[in-house]
């Protein structure tokens, strides 16, 4: 596989993790710099790892991870989306504080990070070179979801509760699209 493939496949695999990153900046008001850094980190590090796990583990667990990722990704991604809009209207400030924290932070990449793994078991297939591949998905992924971080966090400012709708909606449509397979 040429490295143009390898970043294509990168930028197609960083979308939802963009989006994610995107509506996390809309909705979370007050994001340090630290914070905003953190998100891309932990979707690029989650996109990198799976392709790898896919390749080694994927003859296990391809059937089962084809079967139920697109389910998983919804329910993870739905709830909070549905979570972020019920806050959006019963809270009073029109910007409510919310806490971006760890574990959202890692259910977020888990979820977004799915498919990366069915790619993974696609190298293995291929006899693509996973190591280097999975580097540059990440790199990829780092700077997509960066660039839609500060962008998110720009937009949400002006927006106010309207962009925690919006972000809750995103998340929504992004475990749609999933469980749809699209």
């Amino acid at each position: 596989m040429s490295i143009l493939e390898i970043i294509l496949i990168g930028a197609g695999l960083a979308m939802d993790a963009s989006a994610v990153c995107l509506s996390a900046g809309l909705v979370y008001c007050d994001l340090t710099r630290r914070q905003k850094l953190s998100m891309p980190l932990a979707f690029a590090v989650f996109q990198g790892l799976m392709p790898v796990a896919g390749y080694f583990l994927g003859s296990l667990f391809a059937d089962a991870v084809d079967a139920y990722s697109g389910i998983i990704s919804f329910i993870i991604l739905g709830v909070i989306g549905v979570g972020m809009i019920k806050e959006a209207f019963s809270s009073e400030e029109e910007c409510p504080r919310k806490r971006l924290t760890v574990k959202i932070l890692l259910i977020q990449a888990v979820a977004t990070s799915i498919d990366a793994f069915a790619v993974g078991v696609g190298f293995a297939v291929s006899g693509a070179e996973v190591f280097s591949s999975a580097a540059i998905i990440a790199a990829v992924t780092f700077v997509c979801s960066l660039i839609a971080v500060f962008i998110g966090s720009k937009a949400g400012k002006f927006l106010g509760r309207k962009a925690q709708v919006l972000g809750g909606a995103i998340l929504i449509l992004i475990g749609l699209k999933a469980l749809l397979g699209l």
